[in-house]
């Protein structure tokens, strides 16, 4: 028999007590993990850097912790971060012969490590103002599927016919000591760009967004991006995790000692499109945001409102090599 599935947003249970995979009662507060694996802080000395949180409270990246019990992590998610850290170390070719369903798992732990860090965050200031701790029903919907599916990192459990999210790999001119990263756990997306390459992961859409972008997606493949390009496919990746207006469905059937997930249909009983109306004003402020390193403006970006500013293709249409972008990382 698989093991029970666990479901802490059935009793809304983020104790330190618990561990965060399973909910097995841990022995001490002090059984927890980095968030952002230690292999990762120390290469890019991001140990006493700034982490911003919602509340627009400041933590370090060292003080980014999540409880788990030391059995799953000698077990299940130490393998796994050693698997990534060497493909990580070693750059896009070896990061390319990973199991996507892996590097689905190493970059949903930690993001879900930063919604479990949120969400106890959110419980804390609410109940010393006396208050009961409040979020969507869609939010809450969103997170319970993807802590159920980061729980392919220690059971058995088969999605069945279908990829529960998009993923997108680039390689990328990217400086040496360059640590970029980004995350938006509204729209669970997320955004990682070091060594020579770029990852983007939309964690449940069931691949929506890979499709929706297979045009621009066909004009890069085998290119390699230069960091302002990346950034630009990460803001349409962004924007259109945003537009995206499903929440997807699941069912799970236990059967033996596998778990089985199967998808219901994205397109339902509505023949309504999957993505809300590009606007490109709308485009044009994530652009800025992403751009922000560069120094482009929303009014630059936006000069024509239908041809937004672009650095990945050119005046026909085709993709811009890298090296004809002069100005500096």
């Amino acid at each position: 028999m698989a093991a029970p599935i666990y479901s802490p947003f059935d009793t809304f249970n983020f104790s330190n007590r618990n561990c965060f995979l399973t909910g097995a009662t841990l022995n001490s507060e002090e059984e927890r993990i980095n968030i952002f694996p230690q292999w990762l802080m120390t290469r890019y000395k991001l140990e006493d850097k700034p982490f911003k949180m919602l509340d627009e409270s400041m933590a370090t990246y060292k003080d980014l912790k999540l409880p788990c019990s030391a059995a799953i992590n000698e077990a299940y998610l130490e393998p796994l971060e050693k698997e990534i850290a060497d493909a990580f170390g070693k750059g896009y070719e070896a990061v390319k012969q990973l199991d996507t369903l892996k590097l689905f798992q190493w970059a949903g732990r930690l993001l879900y490590g930063i919604i479990f860090t949120e969400i106890q965050s959110g419980i804390k200031l609410q109940r010393s103002h006396g208050e009961d701790f409040n979020i969507s029903q869609s939010i809450i919907h969103k997170f319970s599927n993807l802590h159920l599916m980061l729980q392919s990192i220690n059971q058995n459990i088969i999605f069945e016919d279908f990829t529960p999210y998009s993923l997108f790999l680039f390689k990328v001119d990217n400086a040496e000591e360059e640590f970029g990263y980004r995350d938006e756990i509204n729209t669970l997306t997320f955004a990682l760009r070091i060594n020579d390459f770029g990852l983007i992961i939309c964690f449940q859409d069931n691949g929506a967004n890979k499709s929706y972008h297979r045009e621009i997606l066909t004009k890069v493949e085998g290119q390699t991006l230069h960091p302002i390009q990346f950034e630009e496919i990460s803001a349409r990746v962004f924007y259109s995790a945003y537009l995206f207006n499903r929440l997807p469905e699941y069912t799970v059937m236990p059967v033996n000692d596998e778990i089985y997930i199967e998808a219901m249909p994205l397109r339902g009983m509505t023949g309504k499109p999957l993505f809300d109306f590009w606007q490109n004003k709308t485009y044009g402020q994530v652009l800025e945001s992403f751009w922000k390193n560069w120094g482009f403006l929303l009014l630059e970006i936006i000069k024509d409102p239908e041809n937004p500013m672009t650095f990945l293709l050119d005046e026909h249409g085709g993709f811009k090599p890298a090296a004809s972008i002069e100005f500096s990382r």
